[in-house]
């Protein structure tokens, strides 16, 4: 069984900052790709961010410049520093893992960036 933690969510101001955190833990083989996404009220779930186990990323083309994945792999652990936030950023933040025996989602954590 898998879980994954996270933490780091919570209400800005425009402008502001906030770190995003995902811990794994479980039955973990590998952890091939980890990464981010996030579902705003009436819309659908979208890529925000993902970081493969080689370091290679890839991002929203709405975050780039803005967000910044990273993870420590000893501690099977991915961050999303978020800096100069919007409002259209609001949503509930999602952090998903992808092993060699599937993927996994988290519960998500609720970000509100205020104007």
């Amino acid at each position: 069984q898998v879980q994954l933690l996270e933490s780091g969510g919570g209400l800005v101001q425009a402008g502001g900052s906030l770190r995003l955190s995902c811990a794994a833990s479980g039955s973990i083989s590998s952890i091939n790709v980890m990464g981010w996404y996030r579902q705003a009220p009436g819309k659908q779930r979208e890529l925000v961010a993902t970081m493969a186990s080689g370091g290679s990323t890839n991002y929203a083309d709405s975050v780039k410049g803005r967000f910044t994945i990273s993870r420590d792999n000893a501690k099977n652990t991915a961050f999303l520093q978020m800096n100069n936030l919007k409002p259209e950023d609001t949503a509930v933040y999602y952090c998903r893992i992808g092993t060699d025996t599937g993927g996994y989602w988290g519960q998500g954590t609720q970000v509100t960036v205020s104007s």
